[in-house]
Order: C-alpha cells, then sequence, then structure tokens
C-alpha cells in the first residue's frame, strides 16, 4: 500500500514506504478512517503542516481511500524518526459543518445535495430523481451530513454513501458489487458470529396527530421469540394508511440491521468492500449464505503482518 498527501496549495506528495496502517471503510457514518507511519525528515515539515488529503493507493494504483487530514505526529524514539498521520473520509467534511435552519417545499435530492454537499467540495457519482411530497425542514444545528441523510431515508428509503475515491452516491444501494466466497479453505484467521437482540423492535405504533388515527406494524418473528419493544411514532397530519405502513416497516427495519454480525479476520489485504457479498460456506460454525459486507477494515505492520476484518450483517 502507498500514500500521498495533497496540501491545501495543491501540491501532491508520494509519501516515503508505510511502515504500518489501518485503514477501515465503511462508506458512510461512521466514517471512512485512516491511520499510517512512515519514516519523518524535516523536509516534510512544510508540506504535512498543509496537509489537506489523504490517498491511499494500491499496489496497481487503484485509490483505496480518499480522506481528510485531520493529525499529524512526528516521533523520535531510539528506532528514528517517524510520522503517524491520521484523517477520516469525505463524509466528515458534511459532518464537521453545521446548516443553518430552513424549510423546503416540494425539494428534490438534487437541490438538497447543492445546497448540503456541493458547497464543501463534494462530487457525485449518482443522485436518485427523488423529491418530497411534503415541506423537509432543516432544524438549527443539524450537520450537512444529517440534512442528507435525512431526506435519502425519509423520501427515498436509503442512507447515502461515499465511493472509495471520495464521490458521493445518494440513491439506493443496487446488488451489482463483487461476489466473493469465503469457506474452509481461506485464509481465516478468526471468526465470530453475535447475534444482539436489544434495540430490535417488535412493534411501531404510527399516529396521525391530526386525524387521531393510528397504524400498528409489527415484527413478528421478533414476537415469535418472546421479544417486546415497542416505539410510538407521530407523523403530519393527513398521512395515508401506506405512508405510515412504510414508516413503521421503516423503522423496524432499521433497528434490524445490526440484529446479526459476523466479524472475519483474514489475512491479506482487502478481499471485500462495503457493498460487496460474501458467500460464506463453514460448516465448523454452522454458516451457510449470504451476508453484505458492512464495513472493511485493513491493519499492517512489522509484528503481524496484513490483516483484514470484515464485518458482515444480513440483507435486509
Amino acid at each position: 500500500m502507498r500514500g500521498r498527501i495533497i496540501t491545501s496549495d495543491h501540491r501532491i506528495f508520494e509519501l516515503p514506504v508505510l511502515l504500518r496502517w489501518n485503514i477501515t471503510y465503511t462508506g458512510g457514518v461512521p466514517c471512512d478512517s485512516y491511520e499510517v507511519t512512515c519514516v519523518y525528515d524535516r523536509t516534510m515539515a512544510e508540506l504535512l503542516h498543509l496537509a489537506a488529503g489523504f490517498l491511499a493507493l494500491d499496489e496497481n494504483g487503484g485509490v483505496l481511500l480518499r480522506g481528510i487530514v485531520d493529525e499529524y505526529e512526528v516521533k523520535l524514539t531510539a528506532a528514528g524518526l517517524a510520522v503517524t498521520i491520521c484523517g477520516r473520509g469525505y463524509a466528515a467534511r458534511l459532518l464537521d459543518n453545521e446548516s443553518r435552519p430552513v424549510t423546503y417545499q416540494g425539494a428534490t435530492l438534487a437541490e438538497i445535495v447543492r445546497c448540503h454537499a456541493a458547497p464543501y467540495g463534494i462530487s457525485s457519482a449518482e443522485i436518485a430523481p427523488v423529491s418530497a411530497d411534503s415541506v423537509y425542514t432543516v432544524a438549527a444545528g443539524t450537520s450537512q451530513w444529517k440534512a442528507l441523510e435525512g431526506f435519502c431515508r425519509t423520501y427515498g428509503g436509503f442512507s447515502p454513501r461515499f465511493r472509495r475515491d471520495g464521490l458521493l452516491v445518494a440513491a439506493p444501494e443496487r446488488d451489482d458489487g463483487r461476489r466473493i466466497v469465503i469457506d474452509g479453505t481461506s485464509p481465516i484467521l478468526s471468526c465470530t458470529l453475535r447475534e444482539d437482540h436489544y434495540g430490535v423492535l417488535t412493534e411501531v405504533l404510527v399516529i396521525d396527530k391530526t386525524r387521531n388515527v393510528s397504524y400498528s406494524v409489527q415484527n413478528r418473528d421478533m414476537l415469535d421469540r418472546g421479544g417486546q419493544c415497542r416505539r410510538v411514532v407521530y407523523t403530519p397530519g393527513q398521512s395515508t394508511w401506506a405512508a405510515m405502513r412504510y414508516t413503521g416497516e421503516y423503522q423496524i427495519r432499521r433497528s434490524r440491521e445490526e440484529e446479526l454480525t459476523i466479524e472475519l479476520g483474514l489475512a491479506g489485504c482487502f478481499p471485500a468492500f462495503p457493498g460487496d457479498t460474501v458467500r460464506l460456506e463453514l460448516e465448523a460454525m454452522g454458516l451457510s449464505g449470504e451476508y453484505r459486507v458492512a464495513e472493511a477494515e485493513n491493519t499492517a505492520s512489522p509484528e503481524t503482518g496484513e490483516v483484514c476484518t470484515l464485518i458482515l450483517r444480513e440483507r435486509i
């Protein structure tokens, strides 16, 4: 893996050979993040002071992560001088900036992206043709990310995300990622299966405040397993039954996203990224099926070599 620094005056500097690194890719929130360490010499002082962007590249020059520089630290030890640089992916640009309060009438997603993402240097790879059928309000103190994500979730039923090259994708996920198979012959270092019922909703009661009518949506699977966790959601007046049902189903679906987690440790570098599909065939753990990659982390050091951790979840 190689690293490049991009300065605020648009100079590009190739970092010396990386001694160790940790790169975590989520595509959304929590943010992508990185930490890399390389040999330091004093000619790098000005470049690091002006460092604004970072590129992680694979051995073929492909972009693994494009992000911002949050911090660097130069350290002198018995082993010599080294610098550690860390930062986050481009979602940080939207998380770190607040929106002024604003109300939209019949807004489109393209308008929301233009107002809440583009001014912060965010370019888009795809924007879905989504529009609001009601008033959309961004409250004071809301981050630009929340302003964008709230619109996508409310009117499109999806979350925005960032590609590895830093481009925004404001559109539903498509099942067009890579598909890989991990089985007993794969270089598995560890595998952990975790099922967490905490916070998984069994019922959402949606209430129209104006008409004083309600609609109940149930998670029958969790109810049959003895769960009890109800939420009451209030919607604006004149909500249709279809909209109320969708609101309840959406809340239940969100609560189930992290119910089942599989954490895989593998030798090597990034066999998969968020959005890819992994088919697991691990007979010893009774795992057989397809899962989506929710998070991918790659670490390397002289002590451990190169290790990748994949967080897998069910497709809901």
